[in-house]
């Protein structure tokens, strides 16, 4: 059984009902417009939250099981060293609250990783801690809300490709475009094309260490985009791909090794 752990930071979802400790950092129409985005957002989700659809989405799968899910308000974001222990994938959505989540949370997320946890990066976490962490870049992008896309497949042999035409077509998906400040993924599996004439790496997945990294683009907050079928089936397969258990490590240290 592969054991999930999904991280919502569940910020979004409750900024019609409640407030934050974080936001007063923010504007007042910034939080208006967040504010507003909640109703929205329900209704794209069958009025659950953004965990739950991804929960029943893995679940799907009859050799996955979500073990965990952890939001900001928990102790330590909810990924103690005991959750990630029992974590062969952890999947990841963020937006909004990316700088509330504790570094030393973050640096923790990237040491299991590098000792062989697998870890998904969905649409807006690009600018999460872990992720900037184990990429070591900015991983800024240009963006524009309101869009279509075109979701092609680059790399049709690779298992997270697995049963997924060539090319899925999006009514309605936020434009993420280039310039993608990444490394060079080790494996481009999904390229993006969108009305106006950008491109984006959409579907990219790195090696650190012991454990892989990938980064899945479709996925905004209001549209429904996990709701349909190829794209359940890709972050499906990517799961499958990050399970790594029997390469896991205690820890990772230098080995004296005899002659």
């Amino acid at each position: 059984m592969i054991r999930v752990t999904i991280f919502n930071e569940y910020v979004q979802e409750q900024l019609n009902k409640r407030v934050f400790p974080f936001q007063e950092k923010w504007n007042e129409e910034g939080i208006r417009h967040m504010a507003a985005r909640a109703d929205e957002i329900a209704a794209a989700h069958e009025g659950k939250a953004i965990h739950d659809t991804l929960k029943a989405l893995v679940e799907e799968d009859s050799e996955v099981e979500v073990r965990h899910i952890a939001n900001l308000e928990m102790p330590e974001c909810g990924l103690t060293e005991e959750v990630l222990e029992d974590t062969d994938v952890l999947l990841w959505w963020s937006h909004i609250a990316q700088e509330a989540v504790p570094d030393e949370v973050a640096m923790r997320v990237r040491d299991h990783v590098q000792r062989g946890m697998g870890a998904m990066f969905l649409h807006s976490a690009h600018m999460c801690k872990p992720m900037q962490f184990l990429l070591g870049t900015s991983c800024t992008l240009r963006w524009r809300e309101g869009d279509s896309e075109h979701l092609w497949c680059c790399n049709p042999t690779h298992p997270i490709a697995k049963g997924v035409p060539v090319c899925i077509w999006l009514e309605q998906e936020e434009m993420y475009g280039e310039f993608f400040d990444i490394p060079k993924p080790d494996e481009l599996i999904f390229i993006g094309g969108f009305s106006g004439g950008e491109v984006f790496r959409s579907g990219c997945v790195w090696n650190r260490g012991y454990g892989k990294v990938f980064y899945f683009q479709p996925g905004h907050e209001t549209y429904r985009s996990y709701f349909q079928p190829d794209i359940r089936r890709i972050i499906q397969n990517g799961v499958r791909y990050l399970a790594n258990p029997e390469h896991r490590q205690e820890k990772l240290e230098c080995i004296w090794v005899k002659e």
